[in-house]
């Protein structure tokens, strides 16, 4: 299995120019964490809700200054054709919980959270649960 088989496609994203207030009420309406900055389909940056109340709320920046002045350049991106494993391996240590995904070309195809992989793995632990409890004489 593969990143594409747990990416999320629905990925809410805008451009570098869109105003902080406008990302915030994407984030809202969406119900979502974070917006992905794109330029011509290819991720350039990330703002999260905590970029938000920090970098514009904490340093009493206007809520209608451009994203591109707050975003986190340059996401840590993974490949759709990356193997979970492969790509576990490849994040642990950037410290971060939200990763773009993308295709061969750059192009932004999903996004992958930590939590869809910690959801990931509960799911194959229960899984697991569930053949050893079949197998077991008296569990």
């Amino acid at each position: 299995m593969g990143i594409k088989n747990v990416s999320r496609k629905n990925v809410v994203t805008a451009s570098p120019d869109t105003p902080v207030k406008e990302i915030a009420k994407l984030m809202r309406d969406r119900n979502v964490g974070s917006v992905i900055i794109v330029e011509e389909n290819r991720p350039v940056g990330i703002v999260t809700d905590r970029d938000i109340t920090i970098r514009v709320l904490g340093n009493d920046q206007p809520a209608e200054i451009p994203v591109k002045n707050i975003m986190t350049e340059n996401p840590v991106t993974l490949k759709e054709d990356e193997g979970i494993f492969e790509a576990l391996e490849r994040i642990k240590d950037f410290g971060v919980r939200r990763f773009p995904v993308v295709d061969n070309k750059g192009n932004l195809t999903g996004i992958v959270t930590v939590d869809d992989f910690v959801y990931l793995l509960g799911k194959e632990m229960s899984d697991i649960a569930s053949i050893i409890e079949k197998e077991a004489p008296n569990l």
